[in-house]
């Protein structure tokens, strides 16, 4: 029988007596001790094995006893007895100096620049009371890229690498790495390409963890404003499952805190002549993807060789990306089912537009998401009819709550709004989309009574809850015993396709998220910083959601069976793949390099 035990080292960390398990970092043991030690390289989230600790800033260095040199704490791995000093003068110098040199590098347009006021830079030269530019010289100069979702304005890089490890260990994507060398080095695409010609996937993590405005979303609030000021055109809002759990972040409050009614308030103070939640449309979602799914199955059963199963989730845009990009040769495993913020606006546009007598042309559709691919998808032109997109303008948690600041709208006092009808009637099943596990879990509370007839006494899916980055469950669908597997994360992904590819696969679906927790963790969300405790609260919030929703199934949503009724026939018809279905393009990784002279 093998006992590990862990072994246990004591060390001072300014006065303080710390006991901490051997290997861990200096910095991690100040940290569990109390004691803060300001990084900018360094990032972690902790419930997911996530770290990066490429110790390139040298902001975090301390002072060991004995050591001639100070340590960077984020890779100096504690030892028994060790004395460290993390706040004298010698470090305090230290520090001071390095943030100068990095400053003395970067631009000092702070007045204008999107992480203005959330930048970890600036946050620093705050605290260690830099008021002017003592070291002057050449700054280093780079090109803008803008994508569709995405802008890198590298003079604001500080090659932190955080969005090179966000990329490559986590996502598996790699756009990103280091080129060049010394006062030229930047983190880009290989061979400097543009991001959009590059095997991006507009996740958004990169963004989510940069710490400077090197990394940006594209903002549409402006165009927002003026389809909004134009009288000729009616504007429509819907608002994905995951921002209701965070927006109330941005306005101060804690982590978690459901603030759906405020935020519908807002919004139409803001003044959208129609607020709908995207909800529906993903309980709209699970009727098409479901039906899919029970169709495979019946093949299956029936003994057809050539069904393609798993079945996979279709939802996520970056995972589409994805896909794509890596895995071109089973672009027939996936859903065919668009996204709901896709099928949102197919039906806003056609079966709402002819409810309310507006042309298509005179309806512009706005989604709020926590995603910064949903800019890159609504741009797709598959998503368009004669060049007019389903969805025009998609903006994320964080633009929305800029938009309600600059409208000086004050959002803890706002009463609690209701969704218009019918496209705001929602089920619980469609809140749980913004968690990982919610998507498949919506389908199974579904396609279990299509399938056996039965009715779903407990709803709960517990099996398929949590936040490992591969889970897997069996769900009983009265003797049928149907195996799931959920990922999320690109990285996790890539390892369940490689299984599909290679046939090892045992899954007859998969649900797969790109972002860290699923869409509670999106690009587009506010900055967690990698505390991984504000995902989860987030995640806590959505599941309270869903059971204070009436309804928790999505074929018993009314608004989607008169849908049905009255426009669509029934699931898999033919209209409905004309309107809620899509199809998928093999993405070239070869390298377009443009040369910038």
């Amino acid at each position: 029988m093998n006992l590990e035990f862990e072994i246990m080292i004591e060390l001072t960390i300014d006065n303080k007596k710390v006991q901490v398990e051997e290997g861990t970092t200096i910095l991690k043991a100040a940290r569990e001790a109390g004691v803060e030690i300001p990084t900018l390289c360094h990032f972690e989230l902790c419930d997911m094995g996530i770290e990066n600790k490429p110790g390139g800033c040298r902001i975090c260095v301390v002072e060991v006893e004995g050591r001639r040199n100070l340590a960077p704490s984020c890779m100096t791995e504690a030892q028994n007895g060790m004395v460290i000093h993390t706040h004298n003068i010698r470090v305090l110098n230290a520090r001071t100096t390095v943030l100068k040199l990095i400053i003395s590098d970067h631009p000092f347009d702070c007045l204008v620049c999107a992480k203005s006021g959330q930048c970890e830079l600036q946050s620093l030269a705050i605290q260690f009371g830099i008021r002017s530019q003592p070291y002057e010289g050449e700054q280093s100069r780079y090109r803008k890229d803008t994508s569709p979702s995405i802008i890198r304005d590298v003079d604001k890089c500080i090659m932190c690498r955080r969005c090179e490890m966000m990329c490559n260990e986590v996502q598996t994507v790699g756009a990103l790495s280091a080129v060049n060398r010394g006062f030229m080095s930047v983190v880009a695409p290989a061979f400097e390409m543009n991001l959009e010609d590059s095997p991006c996937t507009y996740c958004g993590q990169c963004v989510s963890v940069c710490p400077t405005g090197a990394l940006t979303e594209v903002d549409h609030t402006n165009d927002i404003i003026r389809a909004l000021s134009d009288p000729t055109k009616t504007v429509v809002v819907q608002t994905a499952p995951a921002v209701r759990a965070a927006l109330g972040e941005e306005f101060g409050l804690p982590p978690g805190t459901l603030v759906t009614g405020k935020m519908v308030s807002a919004l139409r103070e803001l003044g959208f002549d129609y607020i709908f939640d995207t909800d529906f449309s993903a309980d709209l979602t699970i009727m098409e993807e479901g039906t899919e799914l029970l169709q495979r199955l019946q093949q299956y059963l029936a003994g057809d060789t050539e069904v393609r199963l798993p079945i996979l989730t279709s939802c996520c845009p970056g995972w589409v990306n994805f896909f794509e990009h890596n895995f071109p040769d089973l672009l027939d495993v996936p859903s065919t089912a668009k996204s709901p913020q896709q099928m949102f606006g197919a039906i806003a546009k056609s079966y709402f537009a002819e409810k309310i007598g507006v042309n298509r042309k005179d309806m512009i559709v706005v989604s709020i998401m926590p995603c910064l691919a949903k800019k890159y998808e609504c741009q797709r032109d598959e998503f368009k009819a004669d060049g007019n997109p389903d969805v025009d303008y998609s903006i994320s948690t964080r633009e929305l709550a800029a938009f309600i600041k600059q409208a000086n709208i004050d959002f803890l006092n706002l009463p609690d709004g209701n969704f218009d009808d019918p496209l705001g009637e929602s089920s619980g099943a469609g809140v749980i989309f913004g968690n990982t596990g919610g998507v498949i879990e919506a389908a199974c509370r579904t396609a279990y009574e299509l399938y056996t007839g039965k009715t779903l006494e407990k709803v709960d899916f517990h099996a398929l809850r949590g936040m490992e980055g591969i889970r897997s469950a069996t769900v009983d669908f009265d003797g049928l015993q149907l195996n799931i597997g959920i990922a999320h994360g690109l990285g996790n992904a890539r390892k369940l396709l490689n299984d599909v590819k290679a046939g090892k696969s045992q899954y007859h679906a998969i649900e797969i998220m790109a972002c860290p927790g699923g869409c509670i963790g999106g690009g587009g969300q506010p900055y967690h910083h990698g505390n991984s405790e504000i995902l989860s609260k987030r995640i806590a919030a959505i599941y309270t959601e869903d059971k204070r929703k009436v309804i928790r199934k999505s074929h018993e949503n009314p608004s989607i069976i008169r849908l049905y009724e009255e426009y669509l026939g029934k699931p898999g018809s033919h209209k409905a793949h004309q309107l809620l279905h899509t199809e998928y393009f093999p993405k070239s990784n070869e390298v377009t390099i443009h040369l910038h002279g």
